[in-house]
Order: structure tokens, then sequence, then C-alpha cells
């Protein structure tokens, strides 16, 4: 009877409460993968960054905080939006230690979370895109806007490739409750969260900052 409960056993099953030992040996082409988007990324946003404050030197850039009447002056709306890509990678990382410890359903709801979260995120910076071209600050009126524009964009087309992904892991894990592969997957989507969330982060600091802080900056930079 042991022998045949032994064929039957399903090792790659946890039980409720029972934690889950991912499994790496096929993990690592897919982390060096991941690894080696993430430096090409920022490769590019350093390069747009660059760009950026060499840009800004220039008698027409007009920044979009510093006086009263910026619309990122007051940037309270950009801090709401933050916290709720705060949140998206909060709930990813949950979703990871969920996994771990075997919690199917904890896994689940903190998958859902993440991508309601993220597309909240999304969706508010559109709005935002809406409250500047609703105060005249268009694409083509300043060099700052442009960048605006730029960069947040190419962050939210980045934010939904991996919306993308995570949509993959969902439905993987309706066809299959193999926690292992799950929690695996879900590992490399939260690195690729928090890593978009301290990009946001930097692109928020930079486009509402003033020209002092951009002379500074550039003085550094050697511009």
């Amino acid at each position: 009877m042991k022998i045949l409960q032994s064929l039957f056993e399903k090792p790659w099953l946890a039980q409720a409460g029972e934690a889950v030992m991912p499994q790496t040996s096929g993990l690592m082409p897919q982390r060096i993968a991941l690894r080696f988007f993430l430096a090409a990324v920022s490769v590019l946003f350093f390069l747009f960054i660059i760009t950026f404050l060499s840009r800004s030197q220039y008698p027409d850039f007009v920044p979009l905080a510093g006086q009263p009447w910026q619309p990122f002056t007051d940037s309270g709306q950009l801090w709401i939006n933050s916290a709720i890509l705060l949140l998206a990678s909060l709930a990813m990382q949950w979703g990871v230690y969920s996994s771990a410890r075997g919690q199917l359903n904890a896994s689940l709801v903190a998958l859902i979370l993440a991508l309601l979260f993220t597309v909240a995120f999304m969706l508010a910076q559109f709005m935002v895109w809406q409250q500047l071209m609703a105060l005249g600050y268009y694409v083509g009126s300043n060099p700052a806007n442009s960048f605006y524009y730029l960069l947040t964009a190419i962050h939210a087309l980045h934010l939904f490739g991996g919306l993308l992904v995570l949509l993959a892991v969902i439905y993987r894990f309706f066809r299959s409750a193999a926690l292992p592969r799950l929690h695996n997957s879900l590992a490399l989507c939260a690195s690729y969260w928090h890593y978009l969330l301290v990009l946001w982060m930097i692109l928020f600091l930079l486009l509402t900052s003033r020209s002092e802080t951009y002379a500074a900056i550039a003085a550094l930079c050697g511009f």
C-alpha cells in the first residue's frame, strides 16, 4: 500500500499551509534574460535623462514646476499615482510570499490586486495627460512637455508589457496549480514591478523639479 501511495503522490502540489520549495533549475535562463532586458531598459532611460538634462539648459525649456501657475508645482496627483503603483508592487511581493508558503487563494488574490492597481496607475497617468492638455500644455508647445509625455508613455508601455506577462501567469494559474512554477513566475514578475516602481520615482522627481535643480544637475554632468 505504501508503494501504491507513493506512486500517486503529487509532490509539485503543496498541501494547504505547507511551504513550497521553488524549482530554480529551470529558472536561471529566465532570470538572466530579465536582467539583460532590465539593463537595456536602464540604458535607454539613462540616455533619455541625459538628453533631457542637456535640453533643459536651452532658453525655450520651461519646467513644469517652480511657479504657482505651473501644473506640477503641486504634484499631489502624481504622488497619488505613485502610491497606486507602490500598492501594485506590494501586491506582487505578497503573491511571491503566498506562493512560497503554498497559499493558492492568497496568491490568486495578490495577482488580481497587482493587475487592478497597475491598470489604475495607467489610467491615473492618462488622466494627468488630459489635465495637462486641458491647461494648454500640449506636446509641441514646450520641450519639457514633450519629454513628460515621452517618458511617461515609454514607462506605461513597459508596464503594459508586464501586464501581458502577468495575464499569462494568471492563465497558467487556472490551468495548473503547480505552485513551484507559479512561484518562479511571480518572483520574476515582482522583480520587474519593483524595477518599474523605482524607475517611475526617478522620472517623477526629475519631471517635477525646478529650473534651479536642472541647472545644478547639468553643471555636475558638465553640460
